[in-house]
């Protein structure tokens, strides 16, 4: 099973959304539903940037990293390539 470390991006709420998961189409559908949390209160979540992984727990190391950098300016530059 491959797993997906993948970034969002919503104009309306000019933010980024940093996860990862086994099932893209699915979580990027769920993302866009109205829901509590994060992402539920907007439905243009976009898809800018992904990185595949072989095992769950490389993933959410990643995704730990990507979100440990705090950094707006960072994160532009990883989805740019």
């Amino acid at each position: 099973m491959n797993f997906i470390v993948y970034i969002l991006f919503s104009e309306s709420k000019n933010k980024f959304y940093i996860g990862f998961t086994f099932n893209l189409e699915e979580r990027l559908m769920r993302h866009n539903q109205k829901s509590k949390g994060f992402t539920g209160n907007t439905n243009d979540w976009k898809m800018v940037c992904t990185e595949n992984y072989e095992t769950k727990e490389l993933a959410r190391k990643r995704e730990l990293q990507i979100k440990s950098w705090k950094s707006r300016i960072k994160i532009q530059e990883l989805v740019k390539k």
